[in-house]
């Protein structure tokens, strides 16, 4: 099908500005025009909200954290029982984005899910390659783990998220901690970068005129993986190409991935692989809609479809408290 009107709307709106391609924009000029694009998204009220900071392998990580209203979400949380907890990566290609960014969709999941969202401002690219974004989430993660009466959560039940680049984050998260780690119950993966070879056919399908192009993932890999020489198979990078038994045992997961998507095949065939191991995967192509849709609830109808999606999936792995 081709994308839905809304889509199509959003697609205009994005050609008339007729912005330079990202390989002739600075970094800075990149998380600007993405933090304008972000400024309009809807922002649900919560119990409540708060920024800090926590020790990272490099400094101070900042977070911003999230406490759903009682009785909300697709959870049933009854009043005084401790939710679950989902540390949520955003989006941006390992070099844009930020926890404001994703203000609104974190909101969204605290109230949809019934869980306390932690949202992790890792460092970005170029100017801390790899590994630093990934460090950081798992510094994150961990933090999360030790922490259950700060976050007032109940850190058994513990999920991992992101999207885009998030998503690459929370999967590769997912295979480092499996042994040894604290115990993550579920991966919310939407419209995942797991595959840094760039060579599955929708990145050639989809190209352009679908707002993520393939130059611009061009761009965010080498920001992301900067001059260290690394190979873009390492499953840290690519946890698509993870050998089958790294991913036996690993928390079940949503896959989210979009028809006019370049990262579209690379998502499926993450899902396909994960199945393969035994894992448990549900994957949901959503047809007519583009990379981004998930954070634009507001304006297109798939979006809430998606984030409702996740939300049930999230109360379903996470559950109640034990009583």
């Amino acid at each position: 099908m081709p994308v839905t009107p809304e889509v199509q709307s959003l697609l205009d709106m994005i050609a008339a500005v007729d912005a330079p391609p990202a390989a002739e924009q600075s970094p800075g000029e990149m998380r600007a025009s993405y933090a304008q694009l972000s400024a309009f998204a809807v922002k649900d009220d919560v119990a409540d909200v708060a920024d800090r900071t926590i020790p990272g392998p490099a400094g101070d990580i900042p977070i911003r954290v999230y406490w759903p209203a009682v009785g909300g979400g697709a959870g049933g949380r009854d009043a005084g029982e401790a939710p679950g907890v989902l540390v949520y990566f955003h989006g941006g290609g390992w070099s844009i984005g930020s926890i404001e960014t994703h203000d609104g969709v974190c909101r969204a999941l605290a109230n949809g899910a019934g869980v306390v969202v932690v949202s992790v401002e890792y460092r970005l690219g170029p100017e801390v390659p790899f590994p630093g974004a990934l460090d950081d989430a798992v510094a994150a993660v961990l933090w999360v783990a030790a922490n259950g009466p700060e976050l007032r959560a109940d850190v058994t039940r513990l999920a991992v998220g992101g999207d885009s680049a998030g998503g690459n984050l929370a999967a590769a998260v997912s295979q480092l901690l499996r042994d040894g780690g604290p115990h993550i119950a579920f991966q919310l993966l939407v419209y995942p970068a797991v595959d840094m070879t760039l060579s599955h056919p929708s990145i050639d399908e989809n190209a352009e005129g679908y707002f993520l192009t393939k130059e611009t993932m061009v761009w965010f890999r080498a920001n992301y993986m900067g001059d260290g020489g690394h190979d873009p198979r390492d499953p840290r990078l690519s946890p698509l190409h993870a050998a089958p038994a790294a991913l036996r045992d690993l928390p079940p997961a949503l896959v989210l991935t979009a028809e006019y998507d370049p990262l579209r095949d690379e998502g499926e065939a993450y899902a396909q692989a994960l199945a393969g191991a035994g894992v448990e995967v549900t994957v949901t192509r959503y047809d007519g809609m583009i990379h981004g849709f998930f954070s634009l609830r507001d304006i297109i109808p798939e979006g809430k479809q998606a984030l409702d999606q996740a939300c049930e999936a999230l109360a379903d792995h996470l559950g109640r408290g034990v009583a």
